[in-house]
């Protein structure tokens, strides 16, 4: 990561040294020791490192969240309960599973699904297209993705980063994180599951964001960015990295 991506671009940003109130930093922190997360994803914490990374696209616990495609629903057991008293969580494309387990512990009841779209898959480009990407909300404070860019086919990154700007306040966040491809390193077996950062930045920027900030506390110095991220070799260990975008004022 540091050696393809571009240096700060923005000196006053919402990143590491945003002020966090210590309320926020103790919210995320309960929520990590509750027992209704999985000791399985307990142990991923020191290697997901979720209160700074919180910490740096700039959430707080007042504010209005849109997580896109949550999956299992790691970040979410997190932010659900951060978010529960004084903001808002969103879930995007959220799948039955969630919906039928995480979602229907009484924790979780102000949690709110939007855009249920069906997966179809793209051969050509080996992703995913989306049937519906709207997400039908105004003036929202964040949209974070961890880890899915790189399963999304073209056209539907294009409209994901569209409805995520139109979703977005002026001057809101979106931060995004995956595992890294090598900079314009062609499509191969083993990279179907990373995605080039340079591209991504290029990708959002056209959507109308600006880039503000990156951080490399993800960075795997031992991650040769050659081996699938499935592998036993770098599974919990790939390298990802954190980009954080804002929606011009």
């Amino acid at each position: 990561m540091r050696k393809i991506l571009v240096p700060l671009m923005l000196s006053c940003s919402l990143s590491a040294g945003f002020v966090q109130a210590d309320d926020f930093s103790d919210s995320v922190k309960a929520a990590m020791a509750s027992e209704m997360r999985s000791e399985k994803d307990k142990d991923r914490d020191r290697n997901r490192r979720p209160l700074e990374t919180l910490q740096f696209l700039g959430i707080q616990s007042d504010m209005k969240v849109l997580e896109l495609i949550p999956g299992g629903g790691w970040y979410t057991s997190i932010l659900a309960p951060v978010l529960k008293v004084k903001g808002q969580l969103y879930l995007g494309m959220a799948n039955d599973r969630l919906k039928d387990g995480l979602l229907k512990k009484a924790a979780f009841s102000k949690v709110k699904t939007v855009s249920d779209a069906q997966w179809d898959r793209n051969k050509e480009e080996k992703r995913y297209n989306l049937s519906k990407v709207d997400f039908d909300l105004k003036n929202i404070d964040a949209v974070l993705t961890f880890r899915n860019y790189h399963n999304l086919s073209l056209d539907t990154r294009t409209k994901v980063n569209e409805e995520a700007l139109k979703a977005l306040k002026p001057g809101g966040i979106y931060g995004i994180i995956d595992h890294t491809r090598r900079h314009m390193q062609s499509e191969n077996d083993e990279n179907g599951r990373r995605v080039d950062p340079v591209l991504v930045i290029k990708e959002v920027e056209a959507a109308g964001f600006e880039f503000v900030d990156y951080s490399n506390m993800h960075y795997k110095a031992d991650d040769e960015l050659r081996y699938e991220v499935g592998r036993k070799t770098v599974t919990g260990n790939t390298d990802r990295f954190t980009l954080l975008f804002k929606k011009p004022m």
